[in-house]
C-alpha cells in the first residue's frame, strides 16, 4: 500500500481535440501538468457542440480547462500562475530578444571563423559578429516595417524630419550588413553604416540622456519591449565602429 508521500497527484484536463484542430494550449497544459508530476485525466472535446456545452456548463469562455482536487484552475495561463510561473505581461520590459539575437550572431561569427580559419577566434571574428548582428537586427525590423517605423519616429531625429527614412532604415542596415559580411562594395557599405549609425547614436543619446525620455527601442522590431538606451546605442556604435574599422 502506498503512503501519502507516494500517492500520485491527479488532475482533470478538458481540451479541444477535433479532426481538423487540436488546441495547442491544451497540449501545453497537459505537458505542464505531467512536468509537475500529475497523472492527467485527459478529457477530449471532439466537436464544436461538445465544446460549447462544456463552456456553458462551467461558465467559462475558453478551453482548455484544468481541474485539480475538484477545483477549477482555469486555462493555460492560469495553470502557469498556479504553479508559480506567471506569464510575462505584454508590456513587461525584457532584454531576452536582444540577448538571443546577439548570442546567435556570436555563434554564427564563430562558425564562419571555423570554416575560414579552422579556429574559433581571429580579429576578423569581431567584424563578422557585428555584420551578422546588423543583418539579424534588420530582419527583426523587416518583419513589421510599419510597426518599426511608428516606434522609430518616436526618437530618430532624421525620421522626424523625413518620414520615408523610417521605412528605408531596416533595408539599409540589412544591405550594409550583408555587404560587410561578404567584404564587397565597401564604397557603398561603409558610408551607409557610418551614416545610419551616427544619426542613430545621436538620436538615442539625445532622447535618453538629454531629454530623459522613457521609450521602447525599435532595434529589434516594432513590437519589442526593450527599453531605448544602451542596447540601441550599442547597435549604432557597432555600425560606426565597423565602418571605421573597414576604412582603416
Amino acid at each position: 500500500m502506498l503512503d501519502g508521500s507516494q500517492t500520485r497527484k491527479t488532475a482533470q484536463l478538458w481540451r479541444m481535440v477535433m479532426p481538423d484542430h487540436e488546441c495547442p494550449y491544451g497540449l501545453k497544459s497537459k505537458w505542464l501538468l505531467e512536468k509537475q508530476g500529475y497523472d492527467v485525466e485527459d478529457r477530449h472535446l471532439t466537436t464544436r457542440s461538445e465544446t460549447d456545452a462544456f463552456k456553458a456548463e462551467h461558465g467559462v469562455e475558453t478551453t482548455p480547462q484544468t481541474f485539480i482536487g475538484g477545483d477549477r484552475i482555469g486555462g493555460y495561463d492560469a495553470l502557469r500562475e498556479h504553479f508559480g510561473d506567471e506569464p510575462a505581461s505584454d508590456d513587461e520590459t525584457t532584454y531576452r530578444p536582444v540577448i538571443a539575437l546577439f548570442s546567435i550572431a556570436a555563434m554564427i561569427a564563430v562558425a564562419i571563423t571555423w570554416i575560414a580559419q579552422e579556429t574559433v577566434f581571429v580579429p576578423q571574428t569581431i567584424a563578422w559578429f557585428i555584420a551578422t548582428a546588423m543583418v539579424l537586427l534588420a530582419l527583426q525590423k523587416l518583419q513589421d516595417v510599419e510597426g518599426f517605423s511608428t516606434m522609430f519616429l518616436n526618437y530618430d531625429l532624421l525620421a522626424k524630419r523625413w518620414v520615408p527614412y523610417s521605412y528605408v532604415y531596416p533595408f539599409a542596415e540589412g544591405a550594409a550588413g550583408v555587404l560587410m559580411l561578404a567584404g564587397v562594395l565597401p564604397w557603398l557599405s561603409i558610408p551607409v553604416a557610418l551614416f545610419i549609425g551616427t544619426v542613430g547614436a545621436v538620436s538615442v543619446f539625445k532622447a535618453v540622456y538629454i531629454d530623459k525620455r522613457e521609450l521602447k527601442c525599435a532595434c529589434v522590431g516594432g513590437s519589442s519591449n526593450v527599453p531605448l538606451g544602451f542596447v540601441s546605442l550599442t547597435e549604432n556604435l557597432m555600425m560606426i565602429g565597423m565602418a571605421v574599422w573597414m576604412l582603416l
